[in-house]
């Protein structure tokens, strides 16, 4: 009987740990097809191709987008889910591009900023939840049909999507009739939101490296050369930092040479050693200081990160 009591103890203490469990932060974001369809936005060449990039910052001035937003932002927060808001950060970000406006390129040009990258970067989220809806008019009643589709920032991977249509209603504000028509899926939305947020945790965020060596570099070397005092092969040197280095171990070296290394699905802890959300860059650096310190002391080396789940090492070169 005393057994059974201390087990049952244990149990009840357990679950506040269970039902405390960390949930993801989410940032609701206006679709590209929505920008588009209002016309925040432009055509822009990218690599010989036109595509649609939206403004965010104009789109921010749509008044019913922002208390769509806020309504949005209402209903996760009951769901317990840290919602970021997204015109606080746009707000952010273009101070910050104000201050760096006189910043210009060697050539003369400022650098060019795309809006979806920069909120990525300086939100990171760990899902941002892109959001597009209309309006249907059936006589003096109106309903909302909507689509909701969580992406994982790193990877742009969907992780969890619903649609529908509302009940149709008297009511004549948007924002209302949007949250008509999501609440009722959005328990089963945030369940599959948590889901993915859970593997994440368990097992690493998914990210790419890719190491290149420039040819003809001043230090004379490529991943076949020789490193430190084991004679190892750069390639392996750096294959070791990163099974030591992935959660798990996890990893997929999808083909290397002896000028690149394609890793991908590397799982990385999500938070680092001082408890920081962690991106493909910051965990690569790591990496760098590596590479830079004794026995291999390889100091031309040059870290770029694309996007958040991207990091690409160039080894020859600063």
């Amino acid at each position: 009987m005393k057994r059974l009591f201390v087990l049952a103890m244990i149990c009840l203490m357990a679950l506040p740990a269970f039902s405390q469990a960390k949930k993801p932060s989410i940032m609701f974001v206006p679709s590209t097809a929505w920008c588009q369809s209002k016309g925040y936005g432009s055509m822009v060449d990218v690599n010989g191709m036109e595509e649609f990039v939206p403004n965010y910052t104009a789109a921010l001035n749509d008044i019913e987008l922002r208390s769509v937003l806020v309504e949005l932002n209402g209903l996760m927060q009951d769901q317990g889910f840290p919602a970021l808001d997204m015109q606080a950060t746009m707000g952010m970000i273009n101070r910050r591009r104000a201050e760096e406006a006189a910043m210009q390129s060697k050539s003369g040009n400022q650098a060019m900023t795309n809006d979806l990258r920069e909120l990525r970067n300086q939100a990171r989220a760990d899902i941002m939840i892109y959001v597009t809806w209309q309006i249907n008019r059936i006589g003096p009643k109106r309903s909302a049909t909507y689509m909701l589709e969580g992406q994982d920032p790193y990877t742009g991977m969907s992780v969890a999507t619903t649609q529908g249509t509302g009940p149709q209603s008297f009511s004549v504000e948007v924002p209302v009739l949007l949250k008509e028509a999501v609440n009722a899926h959005m328990p089963e939305f945030c369940d599959r939101l948590q889901v993915h947020f859970d593997d994440m945790f368990n097992n690493g965020r998914i990210v790419s490296l890719q190491i290149r060596v420039f040819e003809n570099n001043p230090m004379g070397i490529d991943l076949e050369s020789e490193m430190g005092d084991e004679y190892k092969e750069l390639r392996e040197v750096i294959e070791d930092w990163v099974y030591e280095n992935t959660q798990s171990h996890r990893y997929n070296l999808r083909d290397d040479s002896e000028v690149h290394m394609n890793f991908m699905e590397v799982r990385i802890p999500i938070y680092d050693d001082r408890g920081r959300a962690q991106d493909a860059r910051g965990w690569a650096r790591g990496l760098v200081r590596h590479l830079r310190t004794e026995p291999y002391s390889i100091d031309a080396i040059k870290l770029d990160s694309p996007g958040l789940g991207e990091a690409v090492l160039y080894i020859g070169e600063k």
